[in-house]
């Protein structure tokens, strides 16, 4: 069997693989990426295409951001709505993310990378061993003709995501938090209403969103809890269209083309593993898969490549100890996004919204400061503890105790009065809710 050395084998060349073979590469290293599908406009297909605004600066770092604003990709912001809250708008000024689906993203990042000098992209191998017993030093990999072959490397990086077929060969399990929420989505054309803003509803304890992509695309998703899955399992299309349709002040379906089939996945928990051990380290869904809904997946790819290498490049070119750098990126992913994680686990489980959320999101709704700081935790720019700072829970007190007070939103955009067109606004710095 041949051996090919390398400093770094990366396994998987989508967001996460590619994110840091090709930071590793600029930093010097011999980057192996191995990806088991030969087509080089392979895409993954179960995702929400949001990229976080909290992903931004590593796109950008990347030079990615210039490729994807030639192919259209939308400068995202959400909108939210709750029955406690009506419509909650974005801040004006927020920094953004990207949407663009992944059949346009994932052949750039990946074209990005394997033209990145340092970088050998070896598509249509298939990892089959690993190599180095507790401490992986390489991986064997088989053509689709049963071709074999070893390429050992310094680290290995897996980056082959939900279920990580590495996490399997070297032992590391997941703890796995369940979600009780299934998902049906389709995309769509001429989806009302239109424009680049992204809408999501949180309905007790069912959810949905309409997220907009390049080309006047709408993924259109529900997340039914799974007290409905009877329903669906008896007519999944009319169910999807009929929930979709239904939703407080939600798209317009008649005039609107439905551009793919109805995809749905009926199990996606919350899984986390430790994301690194000697010679081996996770990043993307491979280190921590959360509920989908959220529109995290891409983002955190991302950020937890860019944090790989930023620790540990020195080490991989010779200068410092592996060992210790890997170290410092599993306690910097534990702190960054495991209060992210557990606040998702929680909120998967389908239970009702409790009193710390309601007051956040009615305050939200009435209060420029409040609003911004709820949307550094929902861009992921900033972790749960941000929304605790006495400051922040004392004016949110305060102004939801004022807004329930003068009954503000008692029939706001609530399924009980047929939704409505009161929606909240950004204007010239002002948060108004119209026809009040």
């Amino acid at each position: 069997m041949s051996v090919e050395r390398y400093d770094v084998a990366v396994v998987g060349a989508s967001i996460g693989g590619c994110t840091a073979a090709r930071l590793f590469a600029q930093r010097g290293a011999r980057v192996a990426l191995i990806e088991r599908r030969p087509d080089p406009a392979a895409h993954k297909a179960v995702c929400t295409h949001y990229i976080q605004s909290s992903a931004t600066p590593t796109i950008e770092r990347l030079g990615l951001a210039p490729r994807l604003e030639e192919r259209g990709a939308v400068h995202n912001s959400i909108d939210l709505w709750t029955r406690h809250s009506g419509w909650i708008g974005s801040p004006p000024g927020a920094p953004f993310g990207y949407s663009i689906t992944r059949r346009r993203l994932d052949p750039i990042l990946r074209e990005l990378a394997a033209g990145t000098p340092g970088v050998e992209l070896h598509s249509g191998w298939t990892v089959s061993a690993l190599h180095g017993g507790d401490r992986p030093r390489g991986v064997e990999v088989e053509s689709p003709e049963g071709q074999s072959r070893r390429i050992d490397a310094g680290l290995i990086v897996a980056a082959d995501g939900r279920g990580s077929t590495l996490a399997r060969l070297a032992g590391v399990r997941a703890r796995v938090k369940p979600n009780r929420r299934f998902f049906y989505w389709a995309y769509w054309s001429g989806l009302e209403p239109r424009g680049p803003r992204a809408r999501m509803w949180f309905l007790e304890p069912d959810c949905a969103y309409t997220f907009p992509n390049e080309e006047g695309l709408t993924v259109g998703l529900v997340a039914p809890h799974e007290a409905r899955l009877a329903e669906f399992r008896s007519d999944r299309e009319a169910a999807y269209e009929r929930m979709l349709g239904a939703l407080p002040d939600g798209p317009v379906l008649s005039g609107a083309r439905r551009e793919s089939k109805l995809l749905g996945k009926l199990a996606l928990p919350n899984e986390i593993r430790p994301v690194a051990r000697p010679g081996l380290a996770f990043v993307g869904d491979a280190a921590l898969a959360g509920d989908p809904f959220w529109g995290i997946g891409c983002g955190w790819a991302f950020q937890s490549a860019e944090w790989l290498v930023d620790e540990t490049a020195a080490a991989v070119l010779g200068g410092a100890d592996l060992d210790a750098a890997l170290g410092r990126y599993r306690r910097l992913h534990l702190r960054r996004l495991a209060p992210h994680h557990l606040q998702m686990c929680d909120f998967a489980s389908g239970r009702p919204a409790n009193f710390f959320e309601r007051m956040m999101w009615r305050a939200a709704a009435e209060d420029i400061d409040v609003l911004r700081t709820l949307e550094t935790l929902a861009s992921r720019r900033a972790g749960p503890a941000s929304m605790l700072t006495p400051g922040n829970l004392l004016r949110a007190f305060r102004v939801s105790r004022r807004a329930s007070a003068t009954g503000a939103f008692a029939s706001i955009g609530s399924p009980e009065k047929g939704g409505g067109p009161n929606l909240t606004h950004m204007l010239e710095g002002t948060l108004e809710v119209q026809g009040r």
